[in-house]
């Protein structure tokens, strides 16, 4: 058995262990789980999609610089889009990724939240606009694993 949190087929390398099992000969039953994409920010009292304020989503990973060659993340039509931007493991290079987004059009004043060590008892975050959610982050001494969320969505409920 392997058990993990969150959901394996979402950056989880889920794929490739099926793909050992099969190889190996080894049964396997998947069970999803619920991605942290979508379970963190709602703990945190954000929504991913709210009516009339965010109709879509996307889910990236920041391990990579959006300057790296193997980035796979088309960052021109993520900066021009209206919609919620979850961002995984991609705390290293935040300032990078907000100045990209508002180099390919993202408002500056987009909100934006990083939550650390979400749905756990220690859980943290902080909100700032688009273009100083990185320094608030590091401001605020947060510390991996986060979740970044960007787009109005992160206003668009009082907070708790």
């Amino acid at each position: 058995m392997r058990l993990k949190g969150g959901d394996s087929f979402v950056f989880g390398r889920g794929g490739e262990e099926l793909i050992a099992c099969a190889d190996a000969g080894v049964p396997v039953t998947i069970v999803p789980g619920v991605t942290s994409a979508i379970s963190v920010p709602a703990m945190a009292g954000i929504p991913v999609t709210h009516r009339g304020v965010a109709h879509d989503f996307t889910v990236l990973t920041g391990h990579l610089a959006p300057s790296n060659p193997g980035s796979l993340i088309d960052w021109p039509s993520l900066g021009g889009s209206r919609g919620t931007i979850v961002v995984l493991m991609g705390l290293r290079h935040l300032a990078e990724i907000a100045q990209t987004l508002i180099t390919h059009g993202r408002d500056p004043g987009t909100p934006a939240a990083v939550v650390q060590e979400g749905t756990t008892s220690t859980q943290r975050q902080v909100r700032a606009p688009l273009a100083g959610i990185a320094e608030a982050a590091e401001a605020a001494g947060l510390r991996t694993p986060v979740i970044t969320v960007i787009g109005d969505v992160v206003g668009a409920l009082p907070q708790a």
